[in-house]
């Protein structure tokens, strides 16, 4: 919001108050300024000059010599290279002497050989941004109004002499996208009373309601709408004055019609639209939403497809604006325009927000209506702009206002206790204090018993709602400068990680140090993605988005490792040899096709590997394979401590190869739970991918976190020798190694200090259907040495246990 320093002048007395000062006064009330821009400065030698004669230059074709009449004695010769240059013109001059904007300092000069004294000047040349001037002016130089006086400053004919001030304003300070909210925000600073403008509205005979009729069909959209109806307008260019207020806070100026409604939002913050009435078919505006297959031509040429969720203001045929974001061209504003239907309304900020950001079409009006504009203002503002038509325009108001609806005004009343004010910020405030800032807010109150102070908050500060908004004024009036360091009372505890945060810091730490990157893919996914693997959902639903911003991210993740296959799909298609990556993070799961609680939120591990690992000048490179996968898992299940707690056992997951995959169990005291798999992707994903041999593993952290032991246990170094037992079987090729090791370590007992597979064989000596098992069993006794023959027992003890329990006999 850009805010003009002289024009804010009207409506609240500054004492004296600089634009920085006002500024610094602004941004520690909470309205940050992000910057004071002087429009151009004094512009001292300066002056409204006419254009008396125009002669072509005797040596340079492009060049003419102007006389020009400056209010002085004497009379100018300036040589001026301008196209639009001519004679009976009123231009800004530049005398010799001045200094204009960037620098440039108008001397006495000689070009090609004709004396100049001086400069007739441009807009950009004035400081003025001349983007906002009609094309004509932008190309050369600035021709100014008749009425012009002759020498009388530039600065002051074109508000030069002015500091605009762009207020940084966040979404909930929305009453100040105006000039008067702003000046009561400086009412509330400075204690000073608000001056509003005068709305006298001096109506003809004829009455509205005869000219033009309005309606709501959309009620819950639109609670309120008014017009005017303004006849026998003259369609012009705006008073000077007009057209610096507008281009000072940026806005173009285009003609007095559509400058007034302009004029009009920028004080009031109520946007208003103007229809050339007499193309309203049917003399009538009705507040509907679109119908199917329905189009309109907006005020900036566009032709847009309308769709049924879109507001609109139409007339008796057709739709002739999009309600609170732009006018259409049927009904636009012209120089052949004689009559004017006025309008003014309340519509809904969420309506209009959809509809703006659908159609890419942002303006002024739906910015504020976004935010929801004041709703006590829409019949001020109408009868200011109509005001302002009959002085500026001519025209003549029709006697009454046309409306449909009713003022969407719900008073808001807040109570807050003088305790409550004072604990909460840490003062020692009085009655007397807390009503005189109450009273600068302008927000009426009452005195309860208790000290309690019930509030009305007015409809232009839609943002207080709460006891707490009440008492953060307070504290913003008091000056936060003045609220005391307090220090803090009770007890105090170190603060520290959560089981679940040092065991997410561990893993992270664990699976960088095996060489992988971290990657933190999207919450939002496709529906496609989600059916990838589904065992990762088990009996889910996918959570739908209400509003997506496309397919591809229209609901919630069930499992990480669809999200890291996308990432390893974009890094290999941009030359990446290999993907390493691991995540930790959040799947949301549950069983309702449509919502009536909370979706449980899950934490994750999951990882992918892709891609061989680079050669080396002493290595080869080297592939990924379900032991590499399989080795990070036992990394972070080693971590947890619980090694000995997990199981691997054959699965076959959707998606996944059925030969080289494995559900991660885990002992429970409830029994084995599934809490992940690792394995590698089936083949037809990885062509449907164009990927390589890729293997990925996902695990449930909870059921991990619950049974993670970070305790570290301590032994002594063994003081006796271990002997070592080698030990191959052969058994049916479906027997797990790991079954065979539990069953060892079960009848060797306490003095089988470990046991760990070393080679598998299998071929045509052996049989079909059979497996030859190598095992390394170590044995060691803490107190003493044990003798070979206590070794031996131990050793023929297990052999007959496997013999038992998988018909094992030992390879010859």
């Amino acid at each position: 919001m850009n805010v003009s320093y002289q024009w804010l002048k009207e409506y609240i007395a500054l004492d004296g108050l600089s634009p920085e000062e006002l500024a610094e006064k602004l941004t520690r009330g909470g309205i940050e300024v992000d910057g004071a821009q002087p429009r151009g400065g004094a512009l001292e030698l300066v002056t409204v000059g006419f254009v008396k004669a125009k002669r072509k230059h005797p040596d340079a074709d492009k060049l003419n010599v102007c006389t020009v009449d400056v209010g002085g004695p004497e009379e100018l010769q300036i040589v001026c290279g301008a196209p639009n240059v001519d004679a009976g013109q009123l231009v800004p001059v530049a005398q010799v002497g001045a200094k204009l904007p960037g620098g440039l300092k108008i001397k006495r000069a000689k070009l090609r050989g004709v004396e100049s004294l001086g400069m007739i000047c441009s807009a950009k040349e004035l400081g003025i941004n001349d983007k906002l001037l009609p094309k004509e002016q932008q190309e050369g130089i600035l021709v100014l109004p008749e009425g012009s006086e002759i020498g009388s400053p530039i600065a002051e004919l074109l508000g030069l002499d002015d500091v605009v001030l762009e207020l940084d304003l966040t979404p909930n300070r929305s009453d100040c996208l105006s000039l008067l909210g702003v000046a009561y925000e400086l009412g509330a600073l400075t204690g000073h009373p608000v001056r509003l403008p005068e709305t006298a509205v001096h109506a003809a005979s004829e009455q509205a309601s005869e000219r033009v009729a309005v309606g709501i069909a959309a009620q819950e959209a639109c609670p309120h709408y008014a017009a005017r109806y303004i006849k026998g307008v003259r369609v012009a260019p705006s008073p000077q004055w007009l057209q610096n207020r507008l281009i000072a806070a940026g806005v173009r100026p285009i003609n007095n019609i559509v400058d007034i409604t302009n004029y009009v939002l920028l004080e009031y913050g109520q946007p208003l639209h103007a229809f050339d009435a007499d193309t309203v078919k049917g003399g009538r505006l009705d507040v509907r939403y679109a119908q199917p297959g329905e189009r309109l031509t907006t005020l900036d040429g566009q032709a847009r497809k309308l769709e049924a969720h879109m507001l609109v203001v139409a007339d008796g045929e057709r739709p002739v604006a999009l309600a609170g974001v732009m006018g259409g061209a049927d009904t636009e504003v012209t120089g052949g325009t004689v009559n004017i239907v006025l309008e003014s309304a309340c519509f809904d900020g969420a309506v209009v927000r959809r509809t703006s950001r659908e159609l890419g079409l942002r303006s002024e009006s739906s910015v504020r209506f976004e935010k929801q504009v004041d709703p006590a203002r829409v019949i001020p503002a109408l009868d200011r702009a109509a005001s302002l038509m009959a002085e500026l325009a001519g025209g003549l108001v029709a006697d009454g206002i046309v409306q449909a609806g009713e003022p969407c005004i719900e008073p808001v009343t807040v109570q807050a206790s003088l305790a409550r004010i004072n604990g909460l910020l840490g003062t020692t405030l009085s009655n007397l204090e807390v009503k005189t800032i109450l009273g600068r807010l302008d927000f009426r109150y009452t005195l309860l018993e208790g000290d309690i102070y019930e509030v009305q908050v007015p409809s232009r500060r839609g943002d207080i709602a709460l006891d707490v908004d009440v008492i953060e004024e307070i504290a913003r009036l008091h000056g936060y400068d003045n609220i005391p360091t307090t220090p803090i009372e009770g007890a105090t505890t170190p603060g520290g990680l959560s089981v679940a945060q040092r065991i997410r810091r561990a893993l992270r730490q664990r699976m960088t140090g095996a060489g992988l990157h971290e990657a933190i893919t999207y919450s939002f996914t496709s529906p496609a993605r989600t059916a990838l693997l589904p065992e990762l959902a088990g009996d889910a639903t996918p959570v739908r988005l209400a509003m997506p911003m496309s397919e591809e991210r229209s609901v919630l993740r069930t499992g990480l490792v669809p999200g890291l296959l996308e990432l390893a799909v974009y890094n290999r298609n941009r030359s990446a040899e290999r993907v390493a990556v691991f995540e930790i993070g959040s799947v949301y799961l549950t069983d309702e096709a449509t919502l009536t609680r909370q979706p449980q939120e899950k934490p994750r591990l999951a990882g992918l590997l892709t891609g061989a690992r680079p050669a080396a000048w002493n290595a080869k490179p080297a592939a990924p394979d379900f032991y590499t996968a399989k080795g990070l898992v036992d990394a972070a299940l080693e971590l947890l401590g619980l090694a000995d707690k997990a199981v691997y056992e054959p699965a076959a997951p959707q998606h996944m190869h059925p030969g080289r995959t494995a559900a991660v169990l885990l002992e429970t005291e409830r029994g084995r739970e599934r809490v992940g798999y690792v394995g590698q992707l089936h083949p037809d994903e990885q062509r449907t991918h164009d990927l390589e041999d890729t293997y990925v593993f996902e695990l449930e952290l909870e059921p991990l976190c619950d049974a993670a032991d970070f305790g570290i246990v301590y032994r002594q170094l063994p003081r006796y020798p271990s002997s070592r037992r080698d030990l191959a079987v052969v058994v049916d090729s479906g027997v797990a190694a790991g079954s065979l090791k539990a069953s060892i370590a079960a009848t060797a007992g306490a003095w089988l200090e470990s046991v760990e597979v070393f080679d598998v064989y299998t071929g045509e000596r052996l049989g079909a259907g059979k497996k030859s098992v190598a095992l390394a069993l170590v044995y060691r006794h803490p107190e003493r040495t044990l003798t070979d023959e206590e070794i031996a027992e131990l050793q023929e003890r297990v052999v007959g246990e496997l013999a038992h329990s998988f018909d094992a006999h030992l390879r010859a």
